[in-house]
């Protein structure tokens, strides 16, 4: 017997802070797994995203594309499996006409998993730079259509612009973690930074002029002696890095944030006018992420959610009415971290 869809509708439901003023009518879409970097197709009905939920056999991130309207309205939903099940996958996005979705794997250098990096004595975090990863083109059932890059070294995190025109992705081509442009068919591949740091997870701007990204900016001997070594290891410590923008070809470079710790997954609102991301800038432990709003100049600093110890990858649907994210909020105690939806209250 089916669920009635009233108490599915229910079961979707999120409890709503008063604190969050910005957000109204939040739904939870997934149940289970680490589920994150959830991003809109170009007609706003759909979501391509990566999860590596064990009770759906995975054993470490793949990629799927969700239907917003059904994982609302039904907890038992499983979305459509778009990467091979082979390697790891990350950072996928949909490409003009949603038909058509890109992603990393490392599949091409091996079918298995490849391991995550050892502890540390100083229980330091770090992120692995798995230079097996390349950028793939794929149609919705999964077929690979095309290889975008197949340069030496990591090729990830590539993003699409609104206007359809360009890919912007961060690669170790150079020696370092930089952004790259290209236009829609990979090719006009053009360098946009070059100062020394992990320049990442780079979104364009609603007019498709403009980049956010994550940068990493070691200074000190001992902060770049660090950077390099672990960089040689393909491995990165994300704990210091600053919230930045620049045009397209790198010019007018500025940081935008400058509030210590981790400042990351950086996304345009709809005016193009500030920036929402994740921080845990004001956490004493250190894994208390959550959302904020900040100018393009950095003033205005105004934090967005309050809920659960994980707030992160958020998105604005094309029409800027909603906002996706993914959160550790309604997980029961677990470590899982589902993606949610909400109305978007200015």
């Amino acid at each position: 017997m089916k669920t009635p869809l009233i108490i599915l509708l229910l079961f979707a439901a999120v409890t709503v802070s008063a604190q969050e003023k910005h957000l109204k009518n939040i739904k939870q879409l997934t149940y289970g797994g680490d589920n994150a970097e959830a991003y809109f197709s170009f007609d706003g009905k759909n979501l391509t995203f990566q999860c590596n939920n064990p009770a759906w056999g995975l054993k470490c991130d793949q990629i799927f594309e969700l239907n917003i309207a059904r994982a609302a309205a039904d907890s038992t939903y499983r979305p459509n499996q778009i990467s091979t099940g082979m390697g790891r996958t990350t950072c996928s996005y949909f490409l003009p006409g949603n038909k058509l979705i890109l992603y990393a794997s490392t599949h091409l250098g091996g079918k298995d998993c490849p391991p995550n990096p050892e502890p540390r004595a100083d229980h330091k975090y770090l992120w692995a730079i798995y230079p097996e990863f390349d950028i793939f083109v794929a149609d919705l059932k999964g077929n690979i259509v095309k290889q975008l890059t197949n340069t030496p070294g990591y090729d990830a995190e590539a993003t699409v612009s609104p206007d359809g025109k360009k890919i912007v992705f961060t690669s170790t081509r150079n020696g370092d973690l930089d952004l790259y442009t290209c236009d829609i068919d990979g090719k006009n591949v053009k360098q946009v930074t070059n100062q020394l740091g992990y320049d990442g997870g780079a979104f364009f701007s609603p007019d498709s002029k403009k980049l956010v990204f994550r940068a990493s900016r070691p200074k000190t001997p001992e902060e770049i002696k660090e950077y390099k070594e672990l960089l040689a290891q393909n491995l990165v410590m994300p704990t210091n890095m600053e919230i930045c923008v620049c045009n397209v070809d790198g010019s007018d470079f500025r940081q935008v944030t400058h509030l210590g710790k981790a400042n990351w997954a950086p996304f345009f609102t709809p005016d193009g006018k500030k920036i929402i991301f994740s921080s845990n800038h004001q956490s004493s432990k250190g894994y208390d992420f959550h959302l904020f709003l900040v100018n393009l100049d950095g003033s205005g600093l105004e934090q967005v959610t309050t809920e659960s110890y994980f707030n992160a990858f958020p998105m604005f649907s094309p029409d800027g009415k909603k906002l996706v994210w993914s959160s550790n909020r309604n997980n029961h105690d677990t470590r899982d971290t589902n993606l949610f939806i909400a109305d978007w209250v200015k």
